[in-house]
């Protein structure tokens, strides 16, 4: 009845570690010597016999083996992808208990149903004025509503997770204002494709795909007491009154391909000669080479001053530009100039997001880098100090834990992936899923 088929040794190795283990049950280690011992002496143990050594009946020696023969094929997926901890943890589950069926349940499908349906209900059809439920007022309504006698805050608690109900929990969403919804994918779809033929384009035409854009506001605000670092079982203390010096506007270019800001400036302006001259000193970085650069729709990223700089880089006559003020020419518009800015043909070539499409530009999660590790909580006494620490941060990014980002959004809604993998036998009696739940909650509620 022992497996003939040869154990691993990664879970061979991680099987001895457990059992010798202090911290490990005497049961588990019971159960990882069963399974060692039916691995490394198949033709020398009968299950009598191997219960005898372990301390246990050959019913239970049966029944182990016939667990590990279950899970055999879901620990070794899990050596193949190389994630040890995964690994461990997948070896602890399949030596626990079988999960039992504990007492009766206290409430019926109805009542549970129920429950649910308030924490599904905006609070104010309650007549209670607030925006969001606690598990303490969904329980008051329960009783209020003579669903229950009684129930726990904490009892309510567990019948939203069985459902993965949170509903003091929101996520925010914001339509975009484009009125052509087709137009609307394709400029979504161009900012992708931008994104994932970058390598490609770089590694076979020198091509530099960048992402641009400002992060305004940047405050230099003074702590009015030392902050004090975190000690044994004591967090941080920081002061939350500040003094204002000022705030200042970080410009960055983000090489999507290189995974570095490639260059910055950092000044209180951010006007459309600033971002002319910007992209100005980011070429001279390879004057004579090819540029994508994405940005954003703010009026400063197609200006007169940076269609007038394109033009001369690009080697045309400034004079049939057009004009501005008379609305004549490429100049007269911000669609046209946007259009030219973004003429295929050009050597140094514009990518607009659509609008309230920030999420596209990959400079934003820089940003939110520099804000959440670089800035938060932070005390400056001067602009200055600001400045320097903005130069050293971005230094030390670019040095340390920059990277490129992996971009797999396409621009199209994603496929669901097969993710058919191998089962251990405690994941094949793991309870249904909450939408499975949630569905035979539907079918008692509709009956």
């Amino acid at each position: 009845m022992f497996i003939t088929r040869p154990l691993n040794p990664a879970i061979g190795s991680l099987l001895v570690q457990l059992i010798r283990s202090p911290k490990t049950s005497r049961d588990m280690k019971r159960r990882g010597e069963i399974w060692l011992y039916a691995f490394e002496f198949p033709e020398l143990f009968c299950p009598r016999t191997l219960g005898e050594v372990t301390g246990v009946s050959a019913k239970t020696v049966r029944k182990h083996v016939e667990r590990f023969e279950q899970s055999l094929d879901a620990l070794e997926a899990s050596v193949a992808e190389g994630n040890w901890s995964k690994l461990e943890r997948t070896i602890e589950d399949c030596l626990q208990d079988a999960p039992r069926s504990g007492r009766p349940p206290g409430f019926s499908p109805l009542q549970i149903v129920s429950i649910i349906s308030i924490a599904c209900e905006k609070p104010e059809a309650s007549g209670r004025p607030i925006s969001k439920w606690t598990r303490r007022e969904i329980a008051e309504e329960a009783v209020k509503r003579q669903i229950v006698i009684k129930i726990s805050a904490s009892h309510v608690a567990r019948i939203l997770r069985s459902v993965n109900l949170k509903p003091h929990k929101t996520k925010g969403w914001c339509f975009t204002t484009e009125k052509d919804q087709e137009a609307f994918a394709k400029q979504v779809q161009e900012v992708c494709e931008v994104y994932l033929q970058a390598p490609q384009n770089y590694e076979q035409a020198g091509v530099h795909t960048v992402s641009i854009d400002e992060a305004t506001g940047l405050q230099a605000n003074e702590k009015r007491a030392e902050t004090l670092p975190p000690k044994p079982d004591q967090a941080g203390k920081e002061e939350t009154q500040y003094t204002r010096h000022g705030a200042v506007c970080l410009t960055a270019a983000w090489h999507v391909v290189l995974g570095q800001v490639i260059y910055h400036t950092i000044q209180q302006t951010r006007n459309n000669d600033d971002f002319a001259n910007f992209v100005e000193q980011l070429l001279r970085g390879d004057p004579d080479g090819k540029w994508v650069i994405v940005v954003d729709n703010l009026n400063t990223h197609s200006s007169e001053a940076l269609v007038r700089l394109i033009a001369r880089l690009e080697g045309l006559d400034e004079a049939t530009l057009g004009n501005k003020k008379k609305r004549k020419g490429i100049l007269g518009s911000m669609k046209s100039r946007k259009e030219f800015l973004s003429d295929r043909t050009h050597r140094i070539r514009f990518v607009f997001t659509p609008q309230h499409s920030s999420w596209l530009n990959q400079i934003e999660v820089i940003f939110g880098i520099v804000q959440r590790r670089g800035l938060a909580g932070a005390s400056f006494k001067s602009q200055q100090e600001l400045i320097e620490r903005l130069n050293s941060f971005i230094h030390y990014f670019n040095t340390t834990f920059a990277r490129p980002m992996n971009w797999t959004y396409t621009g199209r809604p994603t496929e669901k992936e097969n993710m058919d993998q191998p089962l251990t036998w405690r994941q094949r009696l793991k309870p249904k899923s909450w939408k499975d739940r949630w569905n035979e909650f539907q079918k008692v509620l509709a009956a």
